[in-house]
């Protein structure tokens, strides 16, 4: 397992290493995040879902790039069962050959867009997102060397584009929507990018790591 290291990092580096996780989350979804909801908010909620949930493992790669970071993300391919034509992070159900949640995320980025692992170094984790697909997903973020070279799978993935980390950091860029959930109107937040509609899960988790960056 490689970590990024602290030694003459960016600010951003910095900051990574000092506010994620440093040990892989439980994947207890008595514990995890409704997606977009804060701690508080989840726990009003969680007695909604099912607690019976399988484990899954997204990789949240930022490129570091010179001219500055970006956060890479997929386009579903549309004819998918779940999620179809969304925007997500590359990831997926953990198998039983996978040693961890970070081994599920690197084999699942290199098998949907074709990211060498070797180019991956671990960051830390964000907390476990309750998915309404029936998963408890662990976000692993990974730092991304930028020369990649990568091969999308087009069964699965229709498109491969990046938003910078500062666009994803800025709450002006965050838009509010009220929805509906369990009969009770929540607040959630998108994130519109040039023409894509960045939403659920994938917007949640991206919420998350701007708490985790920005907040005191």
């Amino acid at each position: 397992m490689t970590r990024s290291s602290d030694t003459g990092a960016a600010p951003w580096r910095a900051r990574l290493a000092e506010r994620l996780l440093q040990q892989e989350p439980s994947g207890d979804p008595a514990q995890a995040l409704i997606a977009g909801l804060t701690p508080e908010e989840s726990a009003g909620f969680r007695h909604l879902l099912p607690l019976n949930l399988a484990r899954a493992a997204v990789l949240v790669p930022i490129v570091d790039r010179p001219e500055g970071p970006s956060v890479l993300l997929t386009q579903r391919a549309a004819h998918l069962k779940h999620h179809a034509g969304q925007v997500s992070f590359p990831g997926g159900r953990m198998e039983p050959h996978d040693a961890d949640t970070w081994s599920a995320a690197l084999r699942e980025a290199h098998e949907e867009i074709g990211l060498p692992r070797e180019r991956v170094q671990l960051a830390g984790y964000l907390a476990d997102h309750i998915v309404i697909s029936g998963f408890v997903v662990t976000p692993v973020v990974g730092i991304v060397a930028p020369e990649i070279e990568l091969h999308v799978d087009r069964t699965e993935v229709e498109d491969v584009f990046e938003v910078p980390l500062a666009y994803v950091l800025d709450p002006a860029n965050h838009v509010r929507r009220e929805r509906s959930f369990g009969g009770r109107t929540i607040t959630s937040w998108d994130l519109p990018w040039e023409g894509r509609h960045i939403w659920g899960a994938t917007a949640g988790m991206l919420l998350t790591l701007y708490r985790a960056l920005e907040l005191p």
